[in-house]
């Protein structure tokens, strides 16, 4: 059901093979990616333009109610792979152009936003197997390749190649370890 199945199914390895309906009843994040995903679902569906507004309205005010519950803001045009994972709740924001991969994790207070100016300006797009630390902030028209690790309370500001750990006030490069043990 719009890739929420995939996203339960992340839950489930971090939770003991807990059934689906306890994770989807006690985890503020599957509230905010279901959310996500039907509304994104009705965002990309072909429907008469009429319908889709009203829809959508009421999408937007849905997502503005799971938002104030859970502190997580993700835009329904937002493009997130199947398998996202939010380890903890809360100070989440995730722009509207926006583009990560699949099987990603992201911590609580992580922005991933639209920054810089010129040719710079843009919001991220994040590989596949992404994990994204508590507090990190990745910003701007850069990309990050598949398997990164971007370390807590960093500042992305800068692409990097996939299969790195990166950390940092600009972040840089600390190993070339991935996100094996971190997905």
């Amino acid at each position: 059901m719009f890739g929420f199945s995939s996203d339960i199914k992340r839950y489930k390895a971090y939770s003991a093979n807990k059934p689906g309906w306890v994770l989807v009843m006690t985890h503020q994040g599957l509230w905010a990616l279901f959310v996500y995903r039907f509304s994104n679902y009705i965002f990309n569906k072909r429907l008469p333009k009429i319908i889709k507004k009203i829809l959508l309205f009421f999408c937007v005010v849905w997502q503005k109610f799971i938002e104030i519950l859970t502190g997580i803001s993700i835009a329904y045009s937002a493009q997130i792979g199947k398998g996202f994972y939010i380890g903890h709740f809360g100070g989440i924001i995730i722009n509207a152009s926006a583009v990560i991969g699949e099987n990603c994790n992201i911590s609580q207070g992580v922005t991933i936003g639209v920054s810089g100016r010129g040719k710079k300006r843009g919001v991220p797009n994040i590989g596949n197997n992404a994990y994204i630390g508590a507090n990190a902030v990745v910003v701007g028209g850069i990309t990050i390749g598949d398997n990164c690790v971007i370390g807590a309370n960093s500042l992305v500001n800068s692409s990097f190649e996939a299969n790195v750990t990166i950390l940092g006030v600009p972040a840089k490069i600390v190993s070339n370890n991935t996100s094996k043990g971190y997905i």
